[in-house]
């Protein structure tokens, strides 16, 4: 049986995503590169990069264009887009479509510095003067 398609991106097409959003277009070669660096390294096959990133083309995640002999790949949708369509879809399912269950999940599991609390109060107080007016 077939895996049903994501709307969102994989494991592995998200990092490419940030590869490419880090690091502007790239040839097949440099994207394999970059995914072996770094904690999360990856020592994928050409191949297996070639594979994805056409797969990510049919996904329309992609663009290629050929240079030379190699192509070179640009992503075609913007990191805000896929970030809060993921994440309207991740407070949707496990948080039953409330934000606030998912910040208070949040909260009471992460440990913030000072500076962090001092920017979620402003959030929170302009928030709260956005809803008054």
């Amino acid at each position: 049986m077939a895996r049903p398609v994501s709307r969102y991106p994989t494991e592995l097409e998200l990092e490419i995503l940030k590869i490419l959003w880090d690091r502007g277009p790239l040839p097949t070669r440099d994207v394999r590169e970059a995914l072996a660096e770094g904690d999360a390294a990856r020592d994928l096959a050409h191949t297996s990069v070639v594979t994805i990133l056409n797969i990510m083309v049919r996904k329309k995640y992609l663009r290629r264009t050929k240079s030379g002999a190699a192509y070179t790949f640009h992503p075609l949708v913007e990191r805000e887009d896929v970030s809060q369509g993921m994440l309207d879809d991740l407070v949707d399912r496990v948080f039953d479509g409330s934000a606030a269950h998912l910040m208070v999940n949040l909260l009471e599991r992460t440990d913030l510095d000072a500076d962090e609390i001092r920017r979620l109060r402003q959030l929170i107080t302009r928030k709260a003067k956005e809803e008054r007016e």
